[in-house]
């Protein structure tokens, strides 16, 4: 269920130029990057793009569902990782993205490590926003 403006807690601002190729800058100047396409789609490669600005985001939500899930289940996932990896490819509608989650929880057996996984999936913002979407595959 979608939450109302006046449920909002905070709110990120961050401001592109030039697009695939520029600059983006968030208002409180923590992240000021130069974007570049990837050289696997025509471009220079040397700033970052948005589908590794999207990895990072959705890799640290995830990682913060999982630990809410883990302390309601009473589970220990002191070490664990969370990564994200965002393709971008041609779609009938122009282009789209895909995501896979993978989750390295070294303190759990691979039964728990899943069931966790699949329920930080279920609260975690992100996969909230992307469900239906595009494609999010769990690792």
């Amino acid at each position: 269920m979608p939450i109302q403006q006046s449920e909002v807690l905070y709110t990120a601002v961050a401001t592109a130029e030039g697009g695939r190729d520029g600059r983006v800058a968030t208002d409180d100047g923590r992240i000021d990057v130069v974007v570049n396409p990837p050289k696997e789609m025509g471009g220079s490669g040397t700033g970052t793009n948005p589908e590794q600005l999207f990895a990072a985001g959705y890799s640290a939500c995830f990682q913060g569902a999982l630990g809410v899930v883990a302390r309601q289940e009473g589970a220990d996932i002191s070490g664990s990782t969370v990564t994200a990896k965002v393709g971008i490819g041609k779609n009938e509608d122009g282009f789209g993205i895909i995501v896979e989650i993978s989750a390295d929880i070294p303190g759990a057996d691979a039964a728990t490590a899943k069931a966790l996984v699949e329920k930080a999936h279920q609260v975690c913002p992100y996969s909230k926003a992307t469900r239906g979407n595009i494609t999010v595959t769990l690792a």
